[in-house]
């Protein structure tokens, strides 16, 4: 079951959980949200929260921005080296030591994060692709995924709920939020491309506002979670066109770079 949600910025946003991070409800014991591009120290053209050090931003502030989101969460938050693949980490107590002390970038190449540690956080960047975050309060395990059009196909959000189950989880219990990406009215893509892609996950066809071939990876994501029983709930929020969000696309139209939000859940 799938219920879209137009989170509204101002009434998701109180004083003590930072100025740039919207709450997803993932169940008690279950800390999460999605970030903007808002509250962070990078200036201009990252402006201001650029969470990723693949985008030219200046390292130091890259991590100063995740030191932020870290005092945000109450944990220090592990991110990957996406590579729009399907493989799944598991993190434990060690890379919660790790990231606790000098943290480093990278938690390894993986598309999907899975952890039952508390106190350590999951993170998933974006600039356009589907962020998803997902929860058993009960069993106490977590998982993130980095959804672009190629990790749809190769299934990373099936593995990561394969994943989850196989740490405990069960599927009546799991939820998901599923985050701020470009929309199906936006995501233009040449005809033989979408007919790729809609032969793996059909929900994705879309055709966009200016009436060509177009890909819903939300709706794919969501169609996916559904498949599998996952409660799901979507932040309603098209990355090409809001201005409180980075997109990798409509900073490439303009000749300028996007810097990266993302997705975070961590079990308090």
């Amino acid at each position: 079951m799938t219920s879209p949600v137009p989170w509204a910025q101002e009434a998701m946003l109180p004083e003590d959980f930072g100025a740039g991070l919207l709450r997803a409800d993932l169940g008690e014991g279950v800390v999460a949200g999605f970030t903007t591009r808002h509250g962070g120290v990078s200036p201009a053209p990252w402006s201001s929260l650029d969470l990723a050090d693949t985008t030219g931003d200046d390292s130091a502030r890259v991590q100063r921005n995740r030191d932020l989101l870290a005092e945000w969460v109450g944990a220090p938050v592990a991110f990957a080296t996406q590579v729009h693949g399907a493989d799944v980490l598991d993190l434990g107590p060690a890379e919660r030591a790790e990231w606790s002390g000098a943290p480093p970038m990278s938690a390894g190449t993986a598309d999907g994060l899975v952890t039952a540690e508390p106190g350590l956080g999951l993170g998933v960047l974006v600039a356009d692709c589907v962020p998803v975050l997902l929860a058993d309060p009960v069993a106490r395990v977590v998982g993130v995924a980095h959804a672009g059009r190629r990790g749809l196909v190769a299934g990373v959000v099936d593995r990561v709920v394969d994943r989850l189950l196989a740490r405990g989880a069960e599927v009546d219990r799991l939820r998901a939020a599923v985050g701020p990406a470009v929309c199906g009215a936006c995501y233009e893509v040449p005809e033989d491309l979408r007919d790729e892609v809609t032969a793996v996950v059909p929900e994705s066809w879309s055709t966009t506002a200016r009436g060509t071939a177009g890909l819903d990876l939300p709706a794919g994501v969501t169609a996916r979670l559904a498949a599998r029983g996952v409660v799901t709930t979507r932040v309603d929020r098209c990355t090409m066109t809001d201005a409180d969000l980075f997109s990798h696309r409509r900073a490439t139209a303009a000749g300028e770079v996007a810097g990266r939000q993302a997705g975070v859940v961590v079990l308090s």
